[in-house]
């Protein structure tokens, strides 16, 4: 590292092959204890930083970024999702924005993955069972689940991930169909069918997954009425964003039999989920997993910090959001 390097405020403890590129390249003010900082502490800690690695644990809105040190050039989002920052009040302030795209697909889609063959086969159910030490042995009617092969998958958002989804339950024998804001090209439909409304997708899916991102317009997307339309037993999978969900209209779902289980990665308001999932045994939970892999958490790392050498070399930042 040169006496002159930038320093970078990173709010969040990395993994250890990035956190090593950055003391080679830079002056990273490290967050040891991987202790989430509360906003005034953000904004202190950014004074003498040229940029900022975050992660979408932190939230940026505007009125923290006007706060924000004159200094600060950049904020580099550990995450494909910038929802968490407000890309408007950035650019005003002559900060560019950067995230991690294209690296957390086939992770993510592993867990999606997983999530459905969890939820559909009871898995939670069955490890509680052994682990209790009450499982007497096999008999011809417990736990039954559902079948992939031959069952149709619904995805909502046919981006990478959902193509990657995609592609893992073709693998299964499943049938796909999805509802995206446009329809893809053959070659990336892959024979799936194209619904021009999530409300035309829904009758056709026992198995539902979730690929889109949280806006306005997808806030509780799935609710009393979506719901609804789902056939009798269906499948719910959410790996996207836990505000697409109304919890309680899911929660009323699975207790009536509409839904027959739940997987889920994601939650609104994490870590702090609703705590009705834990009370349901047809619920299949995990801690926000989508892109824990080694191999992916340092490619996002990575990532961030090739946008931070492209915009200190006076060059264009390839993932530059404003």
């Amino acid at each position: 590292m040169a006496a002159t390097s930038p320093v970078i405020f990173v709010t969040r403890r990395l993994p250890d092959a990035v956190e090593e590129r950055l003391r080679r390249d830079y002056a990273p003010r490290l967050n040891p204890d991987d202790r989430p900082y509360p906003a005034a502490e953000l904004v202190e800690r950014s004074a003498g930083a040229a940029a900022i690695l975050t992660c979408a644990t932190d939230a940026w809105p505007g009125s923290l970024i006007e706060r924000l040190p004159d200094g600060v050039r950049v904020i580099a989002t550990y995450s494909a999702g910038y929802e968490h920052i407000d890309l408007a009040a950035a650019s005003a302030r002559g900060i560019t924005v950067t995230n991690a795209p294209d690296v957390l697909t086939e992770a993510t889609a592993d867990v999606a993955m997983l999530c459905l063959l969890a939820a559909a086969r009871r898995a939670s159910e069955g490890e509680a069972l052994v682990r209790a030490g009450t499982w007497r042995g096999w008999t011809p009617t417990q736990l039954l689940g559902i079948e992939l092969h031959g069952a149709t998958l619904g995805i909502v958002g046919l981006g990478r991930i959902g193509q990657a989804m995609a592609r893992r339950a073709r693998a299964f024998g499943m049938q796909v169909h999805y509802h995206a804001r446009r329809r893809l090209p053959p070659g990336l439909e892959r024979g799936a069918v194209f619904h021009p409304t999530l409300q035309s997708l829904l009758p056709a899916c026992r198995f539902l997954s979730l690929h889109c991102p949280a806006t306005a317009a997808t806030a509780r997307m799935i609710n009393t009425d979506t719901l609804a339309r789902l056939p009798s037993g269906a499948v719910l999978i959410n790996t996207a964003r836990g505000a697409l969900l109304d919890d309680e209209a899911v929660l009323a779902a699975l207790d009536s039999g509409r839904l027959f289980a739940v997987g889920l990665d994601v939650y609104a308001g994490e870590p702090n989920l609703h705590p009705g999932y834990r009370t349901r045994r047809n619920c299949f939970l995990l801690p926000h997993l989508g892109s824990a892999t080694l191999e992916t958490r340092n490619a996002m790392g990575f990532r961030c910090l090739d946008n931070l050498d492209a915009i200190f070399a006076g060059r264009p930042a390839p993932d530059a959001l404003n």
